[in-house]
């Protein structure tokens, strides 16, 4: 067994190996398993198959979890992700979806081919001093390439919060976040009506999204893979947790990468030199852009603060991590309401 959070489950060898056989057939057999560590939402373990292949299978959280509105049925929403960048940008390197099932006992899981690399998260950890540049080139090429997909209507599939456009979307989803603080008793460090004057303020920037982009949203080191190449360079090798997608305004992608920073304030940083080599359209961080990026950056922000209950994090067991968020969006509020 494997600890687990509040939204995760306590599962062994016997439940993986039920899942792959309930998968691929009774004739499946499983060499060996292990829990995969470094997400907080869903239960994830890797099995070696007797073929020698090594398959990824996570489990949703169990039925009737209490969940952030925009995470209900993210199972569903990660291999309908895989999918769609198999079938528009299949240069974009992601998992194969290999089965999406359910079933009473176990609920919903997901099985995909694992993917070679770590995580670049996991690679800072070792305090090797590797040069991530060309991998976090690479991220922004295949951010590029994902963007070129194009959604019939902003926001999240299903019930989730969507709009006819993008200002409608987002300030769709900072609603779902204000509520999920309520449900969740999250203080926050400004009111509500705070941050719906900082929409309106810039509801002309937001309204010069007219496409709704494919976006991963969540492109933070963690769901990041990389492995050198044959002359050492460490490279991307692939995408993963992709089930928080949504349609929108391809900045926001560009948020999750530079987590905790600024992107606008590093035009050259790798991420932005391989997005601007392979995008479809110039890469602009005019005012109008620098306003969209303090606002997305404010709603992660949000998004991170109010997660925390349904994490089991609190005020008392991470200070932290809510001291820093508070500062953070405090910083973006300040921005917003003068630029």
């Amino acid at each position: 067994m494997t600890g687990v959070g509040p939204t995760q489950r306590r599962i062994t060898s016997a439940d993986v190996r039920h899942l792959v056989g309930a998968s691929f057939g009774p004739h499946a057999r499983v060499r060996d398993t292990g829990p995969l560590t470094g997400g907080g939402y869903a239960t994830v373990w890797w099995a070696l198959l007797d073929d020698d292949r090594p398959v990824v299978l996570k489990l949703a959280p169990p039925a009737g979890t209490p969940l952030l509105r925009y995470e209900r049925g993210l199972c569903a929403a990660e291999a309908a992700y895989f999918r769609l960048v198999a079938e528009h940008a299949p240069q974009v390197p992601v998992p194969t979806v290999l089965h999406h099932g359910s079933d009473p006992a176990y609920g919903e899981w997901l099985v995909t081919t694992m993917l070679p690399g770590r995580s670049l998260s996991d690679l800072a950890e070792d305090g090797a001093a590797v040069d991530d540049g060309p991998a976090r080139h690479d991220l922004g090429a295949a951010l590029a390439a994902l963007h070129r997909v194009t959604g019939d209507r902003f926001g999240y599939d299903g019930d989730r919060p969507s709009g006819s456009t993008w200002r409608a979307a987002f300030t769709a989803m900072l609603d779902a976040l204000l509520a999920d603080a309520s449900d969740w008793n999250v203080r926050l460090p400004f009111p509500p009506e705070r941050l719906h004057a900082l929409v309106e303020r810039h509801a002309d920037a937001l309204d010069e999204v007219r496409r709704p982009a494919l976006l991963h949203f969540d492109c933070w080191d963690g769901n990041v893979l990389a492995a050198p190449d044959a002359d050492g360079r460490l490279r991307l090798r692939g995408l993963v947790d992709g089930e928080r997608f949504l349609y929108g305004d391809p900045l926001l992608d560009l948020v999750s990468p530079l987590l905790f920073r600024r992107v606008e304030d590093e035009p050259e940083h790798p991420l932005l030199r391989g997005y601007r080599a392979a995008a479809a359209e110039p890469l602009l961080l005019d005012a109008s852009a620098r306003s969209r990026l303090g606002l997305y950056r404010l709603h992660l922000y949000l998004l991170m603060t109010v997660e925390m209950p349904s994490r089991g994090m609190t005020v008392r067991t991470h200070p932290w991590r809510h001291a820093r968020l508070a500062a953070l969006l405090d910083a973006e509020i300040a921005a917003l309401a003068t630029g």
